[in-house]
């Protein structure tokens, strides 16, 4: 199934996509929960619940209900308000491009467990415009991801069962500011206003079902389902990167596995993949500079047009937009 999140009368309303067309969860069923925060606190149920509904749909059976084009509405990120928003490090290929880039060895601890840091999931947005603050805009740059929500509490899952916890699946854009970020990371503590601002995800929340015809084997030693989605982000209408979600080398299972060690995972938590290889300016820059040392280095402007598109789960549609200040923390620093 495929959920979308919209705005309904200033509210975040919650549709299943049938068709090309959204038809709100509350009106198909009269048990359904209308919003996603909702719905994701009685997953299991629900979503059964949601397949129902779709069958009836598809069958006609509710012919006097009319859904909505995806045109008509402004649509937001699907899970509005996140239980939290973590972002993993599990592809190899960035992690160790991006630390080339900066003439430094990979780091062996890698290869022994997933690692995760924590960002604002009140920063969360969907498509549409990103607004930065000028501080925001010095080396600004994208990382293309893919997200997945938990749709079941949980603690110390092993990574043979994890999988079930997933609820669904969907692109995230984890903008950064480099500079912020260089800085404040010099103290070994961080990210943090590099990168709290603003993560991006959708445009919508795919199920596990819709992608089992990409499964493909783990990686020889890890466990847990993995996929063959082709990533793909253009600037401006560029293509500036190109990746698979299969070269992960961690698992979601074994990255959920190590999330909830002596912890909860709640429904709505939100967990990323980290970036694919080739999935950011810092990578590219790093790269390209190595056989072009004085090459000029490219990140995101003002007014600058971002397209994700994951197969299988659409594309995520963003523009930059700098807000009308000068106001600047950096200049706050003391000399």
């Amino acid at each position: 199934m495929k959920f979308f999140s919209y705005l309904k009368e200033g509210l975040d309303q919650l549709a299943i996509l049938v068709n090309d067309k959204l038809y709100d969860t509350d009106a198909v069923h009269p048990e359904l929960p209308g919003n996603m925060e909702l719905f994701l606190g009685v997953w299991d149920e629900a979503v059964e619940l949601a397949r129902d509904a779709e069958d009836s749909i598809l069958t006609s059976k509710l012919p006097l209900f009319r859904g909505i084009g995806l045109d008509q509405v402004q649509i937001l990120a699907p899970v509005p308000r996140p239980a939290s928003c973590r972002d993993a490090y599990a592809f190899r290929q960035h992690v160790e491009a991006a630390r080339k880039g900066r003439k430094l060895p990979m780091i062996p601890e890698f290869d022994q467990f997933p690692v995760f840091y924590f960002t604002n999931h009140h920063g969360i947005q969907g498509p549409g415009d990103i607004l930065c603050m000028p501080d925001h805009l010095k080396k600004l740059d994208f990382e293309l991801e893919v997200a997945v929500v938990i749709g079941r509490q949980g603690r110390n899952i092993p990574a043979a069962e994890a999988d079930g916890y997933i609820a669904g699946y969907m692109i995230m854009n984890d903008l950064s500011a480099r500079l912020l970020q260089g800085e404040e990371m010099k103290f070994n503590l961080g990210p943090a206003k590099g990168k709290d601002f603003c993560t991006a995800i959708g445009p919508m929340l795919v199920t596990p079902d819709e992608l089992e015809p990409w499964l493909v084997p783990a990686p020889p030693g890890h466990t847990g389902n993995c996929h063959n989605l082709r990533m793909s982000c253009t600037v401006n209408g560029k293509a500036v990167s190109q990746g698979n979600l299969a070269d992960m080398n961690w698992t979601f299972a074994e990255i959920i596995e190590r999330c909830s060690y002596g912890t909860d995972l709640l429904p709505g938590d939100v967990i990323g993949s980290g970036t694919v290889g080739t999935g950011c300016f810092l990578e590219l820059n790093g790269t390209a500079r190595l056989e072009h040392p004085d090459l000029e280095e490219q990140w995101l402007q003002n007014g600058d047009e971002i397209e994700m598109e994951v197969e299988g789960l659409g594309v995520l549609w963003n523009r930059i937009q700098a807000e009308e200040t000068d106001y600047s923390i950096l200049a706050l620093k003391k000399s």
